[in-house]
């Protein structure tokens, strides 16, 4: 299979779709002011063509932050797109799209992976997705665009989960998912008086959690929500570890970006050699995959502004470009399977 990559930093679809041709999945990533205009104009241009789209930055070597990107498949898959609805009331209502397609794609875990794209409730999202999924062992990898809107074989659509099952026609497939970061101390805390609609966490071990994670980062009510690219928490889940990202200061509380529930047990997380851990992901890679067709990854945005406020984002693309044809975009949230994750990078690999 072959993945082509086209980008126009100012927004211009047809730039950026200039020499795709045959195409057998399209990848849709714009920006908030033009994305329903592109997914219009790019059905037209490729009609019947499986696609999903949001609102996200892409990159292959550099990165597209208000413009579009568009990623494709082609020679050597198969692919079918399509959409859960109402994924914040009942995702599970429109189960039968996904076990329909996966039946029909007659997929299986070597050589099959769903990629999706959401609006939003992705812990009960994924539950619901992988319930279908783990029927044949096939991976998913995906991330949360902006806006609220996600867009399925050329119409738009609000509160929902767009996927794409994608099977390689000529050689295997394989989810990853990278974590930088490691226990901090041996801080493990209860988490108690949460909201779990707004992703709140009241205390911790019986204390405000704003005056924990004060207390022992030393560090003002302001620098909260820089500091929690280098110090996210962690909920131990089995022997990983999901981090939480802080999302805003609310009162005493801290909100979040992924749930947590009282009596979650919930440690600290330091930033680790990540420019040594990207190296590591890459070999292990590439030891898997002796031959790669293609890389698609899920980058955090946190994990942007950390690189870039460090200077390695450029670095980085061309690390991960060394592993041949390497794209991917920017979510608010990251999909490795049946885990909605922080902070994180997921990809597939391409044989």
């Amino acid at each position: 299979m072959k993945q082509f990559f086209g980008m126009s930093q100012n927004g211009n679809l047809q730039e950026a779709v200039k020499g795709l041709s045959n195409p057998q999945l399209i990848m849709l990533l714009s920006n908030n002011d033009q994305f329903e205009a592109h997914v219009k104009k790019l059905e037209e241009l490729y009609p019947k063509v499986p696609s999903i789209g949001c609102i996200g930055m892409s990159y292959d070597t550099k990165v597209v932050e208000k413009g579009v990107g568009v990623v494709a498949f082609y020679d050597g898959v198969s692919a079918t797109a399509n959409v859960l609805e109402e994924v914040s009331v009942m995702p599970v209502k429109y189960i039968d799209r996904l076990e329909k397609d996966i039946h029909e794609l007659n997929g299986s875990s070597n050589d099959t992976i769903c990629i999706d794209f959401c609006c939003g409730n992705d812990a009960c999202v994924l539950t619901t997705i992988y319930s279908a999924l783990k029927q044949r062992s096939i991976s998913l990898v995906g991330g949360t665009g902006d806006g609220g809107k996600v867009s399925a074989n050329g119409k738009v659509y609000s509160d929902a989960v767009a996927y794409a099952l994608v099977k390689n026609n000529h050689g295997r497939v394989k989810a990853y998912k990278e974590n930088i970061y490691r226990q901090m101390g041996d801080y493990r805390f209860i988490a108690s008086k949460t909201d779990k609609a707004n992703y709140m966490i009241g205390k911790l071990n019986g204390v405000p959690a704003k005056q924990v994670y004060q207390d022992i980062l030393h560090v003002s009510e302001k620098e909260i929500l820089t500091q929690t690219f280098k110090n996210p928490f962690g909920k131990i889940n089995g022997d990983d570890v999901c981090i939480i990202s802080i999302k805003e200061v609310s009162g005493n509380s801290l909100a979040c970006f992924r749930q947590v529930n009282d009596s979650d047990v919930l440690v600290m997380l330091e930033l680790g050699d990540y420019k040594a851990i990207v190296k590591n992901t890459i070999q292990k890679i590439r030891k898997d995959f002796p031959k790669i067709s293609a890389v698609f990854s899920v980058n955090c945005l946190f994990r942007y502004l950390l690189f870039t406020e460090n200077h390695y984002m450029q670095e980085y693309l061309k690390e991960m470009g060394t592993l041949g044809n390497h794209v991917g975009m920017v979510g608010y949230g990251e999909h490795y399977n049946n885990r909605f994750v922080n902070q994180s990078m997921t990809c597939v690999v391409f044989e």
